[in-house]
């Protein structure tokens, strides 16, 4: 999970003389941050004045909605609120036929 922004041809983060990430690490990331928002959150809820934790959640909220965005680009839609012509997950195999996502 590493937020950045150096970006490539493909729409992702990568560093430099390095492959771009799979679609399995680009959903590893926003899931990675989504986790660690949650969890920070959970912390600051006992700890509020916790400059540290907050200036951490501040930025991982923003290299979420990257992540998301990075992800949503090039795979479509995660969720229902993501504008999009086509219902692209039809075209993947559901959990039951094999598919990941």
């Amino acid at each position: 999970m590493e937020c950045n922004n150096n970006t490539c041809s493909c729409n992702c983060t990568c560093k430099e003389n390095s492959k771009c990430p799979t679609r399995e690490e680009m959903m590893n990331d926003v899931r990675g941050f989504n986790f660690a928002i949650v969890e920070l959150g959970l912390y600051l809820d006992t700890h509020p004045d916790d400059t540290r934790a907050l200036a951490l959640h501040k930025e991982y909220c923003k290299c979420y909605k990257e992540a998301v965005e990075r992800y949503q680009k090039k795979y479509g839609p995660l969720s229902i609120f993501y504008p999009c012509n086509k219902w692209r997950w039809l075209e993947q195999p559901w959990p039951w036929e094999g598919g990941n996502f």
